[in-house]
């Protein structure tokens, strides 16, 4: 029988959807700087290296797993085409987002 990964942080916020126009457009959810010190702690025992830390999130009803990226200090929470457009979020928005951490396994 196989487990679950352990949560090592559940994560609730409100924040901004930016775009982030580098050389591969992307559009994000910043992480606030409340929530950064427990997304460094539990990255230790979730992070597979170069800073980026796997997430589970949901906005409203729809789930996603990706990596956050580690930006100027904080964290930002990349949001596929796929995921904004399922959601109706727009550049500018602000989302709720609950965001999980589990250890690797």
């Amino acid at each position: 029988m196989t487990h679950a990964p352990e949560i090592l942080a559940e994560i609730a916020f409100a924040t901004e959807v930016i775009h982030w126009r580098g050389p591969s457009p992307y559009y994000f959810a910043a992480i606030p700087d409340a929530h950064v010190g427990e997304i460094r702690h539990a990255a230790r025992s979730a992070s597979y290296g170069w800073g980026v830390v796997p997430v589970q999130a949901s906005i409203g009803d729809i789930e996603f797993r990706t990596s956050l990226f580690p930006r100027d200090g904080g964290y930002l929470l990349p949001l596929k085409d796929a995921v904004r457009k399922a959601a109706g979020i727009a550049q500018g928005d602000t989302v709720a987002v609950i965001m999980r951490i589990r250890a690797l396994g």
